[in-house]
C-alpha cells in the first residue's frame, strides 16, 4: 500500500548517492507491511544528471549463501541482490495463445511470455498523482508443496488519459501487409475492419497516412488531416487488396519516410503496423530494420505500434520490432477485438506518459534467500544500466499498468523488509528524468494466496502460472491446469469479468490438448472462450 508521495530534484554525485540511500530509508511503513512510494525527479536524464550504478553482476549466479546454481532458481545474484529490467506493455503472446488454443493446437513454447499473460488482466492499482507512476509491492504463499516460497507482485500503473479533446493531435501512418499470406481469412479484411473502426474514432483535427508493401511498398494515401476528407481515408482504407511476397522492412522504412514527412510537432507521432509478420523477401532481420529507420526514431520521436494477425503469425519479428521500435504490440483475432484495442483502448495507444521507463527491484539479503522474475527474458536490463538514460526502455502510455511476478524464497523465521521498487522514466515532452518507489515487509507477503489474497492478485497468479506451464516452466507452487481452471471459474464469478471467464476456458482448452483429447466444437472460429 502506499501513502502520499514527495517530490525532490537531485543532481551531482554526492546527491545522488544521497538519493540512492532514500531508495531504501525514505519510505515509512503501513500496518499491513507494504511501504509508501517515493516519487522524485531527477533532472535531465542520463549520465549528465548523475548516473549512480548499482554493483555491476557477475557472470556466475549464486544463491544467497555464496553457492553457485546452475538451474532452477538463479536469479538470486550475488553480490547485489538487483533485478532490472524495461517496462513491457505487450499483449500479443496471449491474443495469439488464445487463437492457437481456439484452432485446437497448444501455442508453441516461445510464443509464450508470462509478463504479458499477467498485463492482459484488470490489476486495480492505485491511480498516481500527475503524470508519472504509482508503485504497488505485495504478495502472498501459495502453499501447495511450496510453503517456503511467496509469489510478489510489482504493479505499476500510470494514470487515465485526459479526455478525448484534451490529448494532443495525433499523427498515425498506417503501415499494411497486403502480401499472399494476408488473402487468408482474419487477415487483411481484419486490418480494413480494423482501421476502418480507428478512422472512425479519431477527431477532425487528427492526421493519418496510409503505406502499404508485398514485394515493395506504396504510398496509397500522403499524411491527410480527417476532418473533411474522412471519405477519402476510408476509399484507401477499402481499396486493399492482397498481392505478392512480405517485404516487412521495404513497409516500414517506407512507413517511416511518411511519418517525418508528415511529422507534427506537438503531436503524437506513431507508425501503426498491420502485419502477419512472416517476412519472406527482402530484409528479414529485426534490428537490421530498425536500423534503416533509427534517425527517424531518435530524432523525431516516432514511435511503433505493432498490430498482429493470422493464425500463423511471426511473433518473434513483430515482438523484436516493437521492442527496439520504442512501442508496443498486440494481437486481435476478430472484430470485437479489433473495437477492444481501437476504441476501448484508444488513448492508451495514441499518448505516451513515460519513455525508456524501466524497473530495479532491490531485494534484502537479510530476508530473501533466492528469488524467480516470472517472464520479461528479453527486456532484461543491466542493473548497472538503470540510471543510464542512453539505454532503451519501455514506452507506456496513459491508463496503463506493468506488473512484473516474482517467486521469492524466504529465509526461515525471516521478518522485515523484503524488496524496495523503484521505477524510472523520462517525461515525454521534458526529456525530465523520474523515480517513483515502492516497498514490502515479511508481513505483506505471508498470507495465504488461495481464497485470501485480493481476487485481483489470485488472477495475476493464475495467469502467471498458465503461462509458465505452457512453455514448461517449473514455477514452485504451480497446480495442475485442471486445478487453475476451476480457480479462474471462481475468480470469473467474483470478479464479474469476462477477462476472466476466457482464461479459464483457454486453459481447460489447454489441459484437454495436453491430455490428448478431441477438443470440444466451438463456437467462435479463431479464439475460445
Amino acid at each position: 500500500m502506499e501513502r502520499g508521495t514527495r517530490t525532490r530534484t537531485y543532481g551531482g554525485a554526492l546527491a545522488l548517492l544521497l538519493g540512492a540511500a532514500l531508495i531504501t530509508g525514505c519510505a515509512g511503513s503501513s500496518p499491513d507491511g507494504a511501504e509508501s512510494s517515493v516519487d522524485r525527479s531527477t533532472g535531465s536524464g542520463g549520465p549528465a544528471g548523475g548516473k549512480q550504478p548499482p554493483p555491476a553482476a557477475p557472470e556466475q549466479r549464486e544463491d544467497a549463501d555464496g553457492a553457485a546454481k546452475d538451474s532452477g532458481t538463479r536469479e538470486s545474484v550475488a553480490p547485489d541482490y538487483l533485478s532490472t529490467f524495461a517496462l513491457d506493455v505487450d499483449t500479443a503472446s496471449y491474443g495469439y495463445a488464445r487463437r492457437t488454443l481456439g484452432d485446437g493446437q497448444l501455442p508453441a513454447p516461445d510464443t509464450v511470455r508470462p509478463e504479458e499473460f499477467v498485463n492482459s488482466f484488470r490489476q486495480g492499482y492505485r491511480t498516481p498523482k500527475g503524470n508519472g507512476f504509482s508503485v504497488t509491492v505485495d504478495g502472498a504463499r501459495p502453499g501447495a508443496g511450496a510453503t517456503d516460497w511467496s509469489l510478489v507482485r510489482v504493479g505499476l500503473a500510470t494514470g487515465p488519459a485526459a479526455a478525448t479533446g484534451e490529448r494532443p493531435p495525433a499523427a498515425l501512418t498506417f503501415v499494411v501487409d497486403i502480401s499472399g499470406s494476408m488473402a487468408e481469412p482474419g487477415r487483411l479484411d481484419l486490418a480494413r475492419t480494423s482501421l476502418g473502426i480507428l478512422a472512425d474514432e479519431l477527431r477532425d483535427d487528427d492526421s493519418v497516412s496510409l503505406v502499404t508493401f508485398s514485394d515493395e511498398a506504396e504510398t496509397r494515401l500522403p499524411m491527410t488531416r480527417l476532418g473533411g476528407n474522412r471519405t477519402k481515408v476510408r476509399d484507401a482504407i477499402e481499396e486493399m487488396r492482397p498481392a505478392d511476397s512480405t517485404n516487412v522492412a521495404a513497409g516500414v522504412e517506407r512507413g517511416y519516410d511518411e511519418a517525418v514527412e508528415g511529422h507534427r510537432k506537438g503531436a503524437t507521432n506513431r507508425v501503426v503496423l498491420l502485419s502477419d509478420a512472416l517476412a519472406n523477401t527482402g530484409e528479414t532481420d529485426a534490428d537490421a530494420i530498425l536500423e534503416r529507420i533509427g534517425d527517424a526514431r531518435e530524432e523525431y520521436g516516432i514511435t511503433l505500434f505493432g498490430v498482429g494477425v493470422g493464425s500463423d503469425y511471426g511473433d518473434e519479428l513483430m515482438e523484436r520490432l516493437t521492442n527496439k521500435g520504442d512501442g508496443n504490440t498486440t494481437y486481435i483475432a476478430d472484430e470485437s477485438q479489433a473495437r477492444k484495442v481501437f476504441v476501448d483502448q484508444l488513448p492508451a495507444h495514441l499518448d505516451l506518459r513515460a519513455r525508456d521507463a524501466k524497473a530495479q527491484v532491490a531485494f534484502d539479503r537479510g530476508t530473501v534467500q533466492q528469488f524467480r522474475l516470472i517472464g520479461y527474458e528479453n527486456r532484461k536490463v543491466a542493473d548497472e544500466d538503470f540510471r543510464d538514460d542512453g539505454v532503451d526502455g519501455g514506452e507506456v502510455g496513459p491508463g496503463h499498468t506493468v506488473t512484473a511476478l516474482y517467486a521469492v524464497r524466504l529465509r526461515a523465521g525471516a521478518s522485515g523488509h523484503v524488496a524496495t521498487a523503484t521505477v524510472r522514466w523520462l517525461d515525454p515532452g521534458t526529456r525530465e528524468a523520474h523515480e517513483a518507489t515502492g516497498s514490502v515487509k515479511t508481513g505483506a507477503v505471508d498470507g495465504k494466496l488461495w481464497g485470501e489474497a485480493g481476487a485481483r492478485l489470485q488472477v495475476t497468479a493464475v495467469a502467471a502460472y498458465f503461462a509458465d506451464t505452457l512453455r514448461g516452466g517449473d514455477l514452485p507452487g504451480t497446480p495442475a491446469l485442471g486445478e487453475l481452471a476451476e480457480r479462474a471459474r471462481t475468480l470469473a464469478v467474483s470478479t464479474e469479468d469476462s477477462s476472466v471467464q476466457k482464461l479459464a476456458t483457454m486453459i481447460e482448452q489447454a489441459d484437454r490438448l495436453s491430455n490428448g483429447d478431441e477438443p470440444p466444437g466451438r463456437g467462435n472460429e479463431g479464439e475460445v472462450g
